[in-house]
């Protein structure tokens, strides 16, 4: 493979998340070989096939996004792998995680193999596949182990994917070693709300039905469980404030993530966005929205992740609550995140730890999530100057629409490269014959409390 020299970087280096002035900037030159990043303090001269001039540009490492809905197989209308994928490469996103419930869902080793055959054969980035529990699946999830982890839903969802059983959530924790991951809504809470409220078409009765009670129960029975038998556990997309009062408390067992949307929109946006907004959870206040900003700061969530769920702008145009829930974001989250730094609101160095070294640290993505020698070369060079606008008929994804359309940002990738290979540049587009990898997940390292100094090889 060639050698690849990008020079006058300004390099960005995520720190730990633990230490709160841990993570830089620093101008240099990385020096790429064989997949590898080889050098981050190479020499301007120093022997490569290819240099790409970075003087003025910021090199962060490519974004892992631990939670998307690609929709492949059984929904190709909504999403499907290529053209995720595409959308990926365009928002510096180098490896995504997706979740089980496609159709049908991955609930079995083999339904995970079939999932990581077509992502071979289509996927412009890396890719991994969570293996989904039902109430009686436990000796697949136990017999799995190069996967990133188990997904629960512990709140609605299709099929037989809802565990809301005591019974068997005691058993998946107890008798599974790989790391699990819920969807934190009560399910009977959710059922309460929405007959206490009756037939309803106010899509703001959307987060009176998900409410923040319904995600504390949920959140709260999810997390004594993993302390209770000790088992790694990641609460996804916490959309309260009041959630993180089971979080606060350190814990080489609990970790939890956010997403743009919850930290970004509130119930007023309703008004203005319809079922563009409309998300499980759904989406709450402005209150929450600065618990979960400090949140992150705090490190008591450590992840940003899109949760990308698209569907047919003809379905989320149906009147409440016939209206789908969710909404994509994987192309347009790494710039949001950028948006937020011009606005002077967080740092590159924490950009990078929330969206690349933290989820590689999670789920034991080796290799992934910083720019260091011996990392792959997972790589996405940003122009904080530039400024874009979100454009529904300009998105990648196959729904062909965005909640930020129209929205004008500061800060964009330009190019992207997987495993040292250029995979989109804003001025040449997408390189149509590349093709990511499953990347290896090592589980033994215990995960985001144990690696500070990141996952390595």
């Amino acid at each position: 493979m060639a050698r690849l020299l990008i020079r006058n970087a300004s390099i960005v280096f995520p720190g730990d998340g633990i230490r709160s002035a841990s993570g830089e900037v620093r101008v240099g030159n990385v020096l790429v070989g064989d997949g590898k990043i080889l050098d981050v303090d190479a020499s301007p001269s120093a022997s490569c096939d290819e240099v790409i001039d970075a003087d003025g540009l910021h090199l962060l490492p490519g974004v892992v996004d631990d939670q998307v809905h690609f929709r492949e197989p059984g929904l190709i209308q909504k999403e499907d792998l290529a053209a995720a994928s595409h959308a990926c490469a365009a928002g510096g996103v180098t490896t995504f995680l997706e979740m089980p419930n496609t159709k049908p869902p991955a609930i079995t080793v083999e339904g995970v193999r079939a999932k990581e055959r077509l992502a071979a054969e289509k996927s412009l980035v890396n890719y991994g596949f969570y293996i989904g529990a039902t109430p009686d699946n436990v000796k697949e999830l136990a017999d799995v182990s190069d996967v990133p982890g188990i997904k629960i839903f512990i709140g609605s969802s299709t099929g037989n994917l809802l565990v809301d059983e005591q019974a068997a959530l005691e058993r998946i924790f107890a008798e599974t070693t790989l790391p699990i991951c819920a969807h934190c809504e009560d399910e009977s809470t959710v059922r309460a709300n929405a007959e206490r409220l009756g037939p309803t078409d106010d899509l703001a009765d959307h987060s009176r039905i998900r409410d923040e009670r319904a995600a504390m129960i949920a959140t709260k029975r999810a997390t004594e469980l993993a302390r209770r038998h000790r088992h790694r556990f990641h609460v996804l997309h916490v959309s309260t404030a009041a959630e993180l009062e089971f979080l606060r408390d350190p814990s080489p067992y609990l970790t939890a993530e956010v997403c743009p949307h919850h930290l970004l929109f509130q119930v007023e946006d309703y008004d203005r966005l319809g079922s563009r907004v409309q998300m499980n959870p759904s989406i709450k206040t402005a209150a929450d929205n600065a618990g979960l900003w400090q949140a992150l700061c705090d490190d008591v969530i450590q992840v940003i992740a899109t949760d990308h769920a698209p569907h047919t702008l003809e379905e989320k145009n149906q009147p409440y609550p016939q209206s789908p829930s969710g909404l994509p974001a994987v192309e347009n989250s790494l710039a949001l995140m950028l948006n937020q730094v011009h606005a002077g609101r967080i740092t590159l160095p924490q950009v990078a730890h929330w969206m690349s070294d933290a989820p590689a640290r999670v789920w034991g993505v080796t290799g992934k999530g910083r720019i260091a020698a011996g990392y792959d070369a997972d790589l996405v060079l940003v122009d904080l100057a530039e400024q874009r606008t979100i454009r529904d008929a300009e998105q990648h994804t196959k729904s062909r629409w965005s909640p930020w359309d129209g929205e004008s940002l500061t800060g964009w990738p330009v190019r992207t490269w997987v495993g040292g290979r250029q995979v989109w540049a804003a001025s040449t587009g997408f390189d149509e014959a590349m093709r990511g990898s499953k990347p290896r997940f090592d589980h033994s390292r215990g995960g985001y409390w144990m690696t500070a100094d990141g996952i390595g090889q």
